[in-house]
């Protein structure tokens, strides 16, 4: 797996970050604050965000911007894997359409969502430092990082859809044996060309792909080959 790949995977494991923004109100001050985000198919962040929250005044006046997350599972700070995203958050048109992937993701921020002062701000990559342990420390730039598109960001719903009506219990053994986690209420929330997300019970759980998928057919083939995986290990 390359550096670029390895830190798209580190941010979509995760489902906030502190972003920092330039403090209009401190002339230029960084000012960070916790954020929920989500990462898109292309690697770009998307961010549901108030009118009325400091972080948004300062990216109208100036778009700016960092994003970092880490490994929030490892007991030593200073060994944790970390990603950090550097670039521009601008506000995006297709409300409905973010709206509909982000709330899969993220339920519980529909009052947000359906607040007329709330938007969503995509951040797009200038740069990317991934740090995955001790030594192992890089710089991606935007080309590196990004990802083309690719058929599967328009047939993902309906690979969720057939997911979640025909393989429930195939996710279940997927929480099960990857992650140990004896979930009962099982759900696809989201694929992309890393991987897919489940939500078990409370939690939402990442499955990562050996190899990029791109399209309905290459995520069959990935997904049978998990259940291989997990029928040879019985």
């Amino acid at each position: 797996m390359n550096i670029a790949r390895e830190a798209r995977q580190m941010l979509r494991a995760h489902r906030y970050g502190a972003l920092c923004t330039l403090s209009k109100k401190f002339d230029g001050h960084p000012f960070g604050s916790i954020t929920p985000y989500l990462v898109d198919h292309d690697g770009s962040l998307l961010i549901l965000i108030s009118t009325l929250a400091e972080h948004t005044r300062n990216i109208h006046d100036d778009p700016r911007v960092s994003l970092i997350t880490h490994n929030q599972d490892a007991p030593q700070i200073q060994a944790q894997g970390r990603v950090t995203v550097v670039g521009k958050a601008n506000p995006i048109a297709g409300r409905e359409q973010a709206g509909k992937r982000y709330l899969r993701y993220f339920p519980e921020a529909r009052a947000y969502f359906e607040m007329h002062d709330f938007s969503f701000y995509r951040i797009e990559p200038i740069a990317v430092r991934f740090i995955g342990g001790f030594g192992k420390i890089h710089w991606s730039n935007a080309e590196d990082y990004a990802v083309p598109l690719y058929p599967l960001i328009s047939q993902e719903e309906e690979v969720i859809a057939h997911m979640n009506s025909e393989h429930v219990e195939s996710m279940q053994h997927y929480c099960k044996h990857f992650h140990q986690c004896d979930a009962v209420d099982v759900e696809m929330v989201g694929m992309d060309c890393d991987g897919f997300d489940l939500r078990a019970d409370d939690c939402v759980l990442r499955f990562v792909f050996s190899e990029p998928v791109l399209d309905a057919h290459q995520a069959r083939q990935a997904l049978v080959a998990f259940s291989q995986l997990i029928n040879s290990r019985q």
